[in-house]
């Protein structure tokens, strides 16, 4: 349909049926095939005819479902405007994928843009248009459940996953139907809540957010992601699904987005509750105004938009505003053409959780799991080891994670299964439950673990401690396990440590136990072989830490790229000579494992930092280069990092931000040369006037395998570089 057919169709339409477009209702209000009021749906006092009125739906997915449904609203619709199916498809849709945060991990943005593509084509054969996903907001708090959703705690890594992760939903315009819409959320600050605490305040000055938690959205929107959903949260004192300034000043305006913006669950409702609207009338007045454009499950919208515009044509505006949005979008995913999208039973029965899609998401596993610690290189295991397995995560299907809505954990093969296929001894207890401990069991393991030459504990948090609503204030392991952890130390057996976690976790008791530890993250539905891989050295680990891991739960929030302050630490934190700095005196200011961490079982080493020159201009970038030498005899898999400080700025800089990475593969007993391209947009600040600014002077450049091992050295920025910089943004 043309863009001139859209405006045709939307002349036709009568008020009701624009603000049913506004309306987003979930699969509770579908019985069968057909819409229904009945039971505790009742309570929102819905017609029929305003069922079949409504622009969308969510929860509701199948192909023979969906079609029927979309066939039997069309049938109810007077001028046939098929209806938008969403859901959230996270991280997979029936083949789960590992988590956001792990496949943040790989760092390697094509794993990410897999991992959407595949998610996307199982998700249009079974029906969906729309996914949720991805979750760019900027997470430094792992007390915050939904950390397993985001990309961490860097505002260039998570950048380049966010259009990565749309790139792969939505492939290029027009989308194809092996395709879906994404919807970057949430907007904005969502993963910065006071506490951890899901759901609550978040007061940031508007200098920060705009340096830190802006830059990834604004990379979604630049990939021409098709929808963004508001944040629970207030930002800047508003709820952010009444904000004006938030949605129209800077997401409309500045980012130039011009697609749908749709609710969180009941976000319209809950400014009752935030104490910005006194009842649910002003709530759609105030929304709408903010240029939110689907109500999802408050039903404001319906029940007073209709009112307004009796008495209010700026209110009959914002609405054409809107439905012209919703439209276009059902435009751009080819519904008028085809309500369907070509969805059947029979392409839904090949398209999912095919052989490739299944390797795609083990590849991604392999990519994600991060190698904290290899004691005198125990790992990668030997065939005719005897392994002596235990802890609660071990004989589990339970390892796909939160959000993995179509996902079968019953079918899903556990990693106790994957190790009897790789490995000729092994020997299996429990040892204990993730919150449970008894006598019998803990002697079991022990009789075990006394047989056997290593000790393989899968310990962790399960699925249902991380994703929405799991905040929690103790990070580390549940003493359970902690108590086999420490009856199976006194055997003085060497003891691997797999953690099966949605985000970082306060593991100083379980390193110093262990002689190798893992971070196998929730990783899907082929993790358990993946992990297998790992162990017996099949596979080379290569994942990288894209969030800190405390030393203490008192130090978070703790991350790399914390701002230069007045009395820094210089050397050691836990150098007691001078009292007076920014500095804990009961425990070092040094995180456990840094942000970028992670081992490999080839001995790899950076050395030979240079530069082709030293000054930095705008038409003129500088060659970083690097020298990654392998001493070992297996190939290994190097993700090389390049940060930047700036010594002095108009506004305070971090101690180091992340600017580029490469990952690469060094054969055995070799070097390899990489480069970095250095230019002037990647020296840009945001000033105290909040706009992007790039200060003359001197910067550090440094080159490492993580945050905290660095080669160093210097470049400096001219005179005349700012200038040109702010012509061209004025440009």
């Amino acid at each position: 349909m043309t863009n001139s057919t859209v405006k045709k169709l939307f002349e036709r339409m009568t008020i009701e049926e624009k603000i049913g477009q506004l309306l987003q209702i979930s699969a509770d209000f579908f019985q069968g095939n057909s819409a229904v009021i009945t039971g505790p749906m009742s309570e929102h006092h819905l017609s029929l005819k305003t069922l079949y009125q409504a622009g969308s739906v969510l929860g509701v997915s199948g192909a023979k479902r969906v079609r029927a449904i979309q066939s039997d609203y069309l049938a109810h619709s007077r001028l046939k405007i098929p209806m938008l199916f969403m859901a959230d498809v996270v991280h997979g849709y029936q083949t789960i994928f590992p988590i956001p945060l792990a496949l943040t991990a790989s760092f390697d943005p094509s794993v990410m843009k897999n991992a959407s593509e595949v998610a996307a084509s199982e998700a249009a054969a079974g029906g969906i248009h729309v996914t949720f996903a991805p979750m760019v907001d900027l997470v430094r708090d792992p007390r915050w459940g939904r950390v397993m959703e985001s990309s961490g705690e860097d505002p260039f890594l998570s950048s380049v996953m966010a259009q990565a992760a749309v790139k792969g939903f939505q492939g290029e315009k027009p989308l194809t139907n092996e395709h879906i819409a994404a919807c970057v959320k949430h907007f904005a600050a969502y993963g910065a809540p006071e506490a951890g605490r899901e759901y609550n305040t978040v007061d940031l000055s508007e200098w920060r957010f705009r340096e830190q938690y802006l830059p990834a959205y604004a990379k979604a929107i630049e990939a021409q992601v098709l929808l963004v959903m508001t944040s629970f949260n207030t930002l800047f004192g508003v709820p952010a699904t009444a904000n004006q300034y938030l949605m129209r000043d800077i997401l409309r305006k500045e980012l130039h987005f011009n697609g749908v913006l749709i609710s969180d669950w009941d976000a319209i409702g809950e400014l009752i509750a935030h104490g910005v609207a006194g009842d649910l009338k002003q709530a759609a007045s105030l929304a709408l105004k903010a240029g939110v454009d689907i109500d999802m499950m408050s039903f404001a919208y319906a029940h007073y938009l209709k009112k307004a515009t009796d008495v209010d044509s700026n209110t009959k505006k914002l609405i054409d505003e809107s439905v012209m949005r919703i439209l276009e979008l059902k435009d751009v995913l080819g519904l008028f053409d085809d309500p369907y999208r070509g969805i059947s039973e029979e392409r839904e029965a090949i398209a999912i959780k095919t052989h490739k899609n299944l390797a795609s998401a083990q590849h991604a596993a392999e990519q994600a799991m991060v190698l904290l610690k290899n004691k005198n290189h125990i790992l990668p295991l030997k065939q005719q080891q005897r392994l002596a397995v235990v802890g609660p995560a071990a004989n589990t299907g339970e390892i796909l994670g939160s959000w993995s809505w179509q996902g079968d954990s019953s079918t899903t093969e556990s990693y106790i299964s994957a190790l009897r296929r790789h490995f000729l001894n092994v020997s299996y207890a429990q040892g204990c439950g993730f919150h449970q401990i008894n006598l019998q069991e803990v002697q079991t393991a022990m009789k075990i673990a006394r047989n056997s030459d290593v000790i393989v504990a899968f310990m962790g948090l399960p699925q249902s401690d991380s994703g929405e609503a799991t905040s929690m204030t103790n990070l580390c392991l549940p003493k359970e396990q902690l108590t086999l952890l420490a009856r199976l130390s006194e055997l003085n057996k060497p003891m691997v440590i797999v953690v099966n976690t949605g985000r970082p976790l306060v593991l100083t008791d379980v390193d110093a136990e262990s002689d190798a530890m893992l971070i196998s993250w929730f990783p899907g539905s082929r993790g358990a072989e993946a992990l297998a891989n790992i162990l017996d050295g099949t596979v080379e680990p290569s994942g990288k830490l894209p969030m800190t891991f405390p030393r203490r739960l008192g130090q978070i929030p703790v991350y790399y790229n914390a701002y230069s302050t007045g009395r820094p630490i210089q050397g050691d934190s836990s150098d007691n000579k001078n009292k007076y700095l920014s500095k804990y005196i009961d425990e070092s200011n040094e995180p456990l494992y840094p942000f970028g961490f992670g081992l490999t079982y080839a001995d790899l080493i950076v050395t030979d930092l240079r530069l082709n020159q030293k000054t930095i201009t705008p038409n003129k970038s500088i060659h970083v280069m690097a020298v990654v030498k392998n001493r070992s005899d297996r190939d290994g898999l190097a993700v090389v990092q390049c940060y930047i400080h700036q010594k002095v700025g108009q506004t305070v800089r971090p101690i180091k931000q992340l600017i580029d990475f490469i990952k690469v593969i060094i054969p055995a007993n070799s070097t390899k040369t990489v480069e970095f391209n250095l230019t002037s947009d990647k020296l840009v600040s945001v000033h105290s006037d909040l706009a992007k600014h790039i200060d003359v002077g001197e910067y550090i450049v440094m080159v490492g395998l993580d945050s905290e091992k660095v080669l160093k050295d210097t470049v400096f920025a001219k005179q005349n570089i700012g200038e040109l910089y702010n012509d061209q943004i004025k440009k």
